[in-house]
């Protein structure tokens, strides 16, 4: 697809969704043609750029994302966009004005710790790093024939960085991508420790409250924007698809 009068904002905000794309993929992240990642458009606050419905995620590059507004009317793209997809990150957007970037995934980890009544608990590290960012949504049809759900969806979200969606999976978002992808993958890897620690049987071992609380302080999002540490891993894996999948950029 060939793109015209297109900001180099917009050129930016298409590379860095492209690359966690290809990022979910060398993750194992993916759900075949499912599941969806989103990036407002800089400048146009209705606008969100989305994966074109039919592509598998190691297709996608910068140009092939699809514009899509709150609306539902396609900007620009070849492709249709997924409609629960659509329902999801308009909501999100919508309700949370300051983030530009949402991430949802169907893991095998992040559904397991989707289906406990307790949701994710604080055995790890990584779990103690996010889990003041965490929130809950009961599981419900999200499309567009339905915008109590979506509605909802938003609602729920509030102002955390992290919502386990019940018996479905995990979503994240983020003021940039890699602020998201940081979050998810923090999530991520906390529900594959519970669910191996679960499925052991041993008696399970539980920090100090206290000392948990304060990891979770001291990891809470900066007023200022992403940490240096979030910026860094980004820039490293960017890095490392430059090299390895540079076509993400086309």
């Amino acid at each position: 697809m060939t793109l015209n009068n297109i900001s180099e904002a917009e050129w930016q905000a298409r590379q860095d969704l492209a690359a966690c794309y290809r990022l979910f993929v060398k993750y194992g992240w993916t759900d075949l043609i499912f599941t969806h990642l989103s990036a407002r458009v800089p400048g146009h606050d209705d606008q969100y750029l989305i994966n074109p419905y039919g592509l598998l995620f190691h297709e996608i590059t910068a140009s092939s994302l699809i514009k899509v507004d709150f609306d539902g009317n396609v900007i620009s793209g070849d492709y249709p966009y997924n409609n629960a997809g659509h329902a999801i990150h308009s909501s999100v957007l919508k309700a949370r004005p300051n983030i530009n970037v949402a991430l949802h995934s169907h893991t095998r980890a992040g559904m397991a710790v989707s289906c406990l009544e307790g949701g994710l608990l604080p055995l790890s590290q990584q779990a103690g790093e996010v889990i003041e960012l965490v929130c809950y949504h009961e599981y419900g049809v999200a499309n567009e024939s339905n915008p109590q759900e979506c509605q909802k969806l938003g609602e729920d979200l509030a102002d955390k960085s992290l919502m386990i969606m019940h018996n479905h999976g995990l979503l994240s978002v983020g003021r940039t991508v890699g602020e998201a992808f940081y979050y998810l993958y923090t999530l991520e890897n906390a529900c594959k420790v519970q669910v191996d620690v679960m499925a052991s049987g041993a008696k399970i071992k539980l920090p100090d409250p206290d000392v948990f609380h304060e990891l979770a302080t001291h990891t809470l999002p900066s007023a200022e924007g992403p940490g240096d540490y979030v910026t860094r891993s980004w820039d490293a894996l960017i890095r490392m698809l430059d090299k390895q999948e540079p076509d993400y950029k086309d």
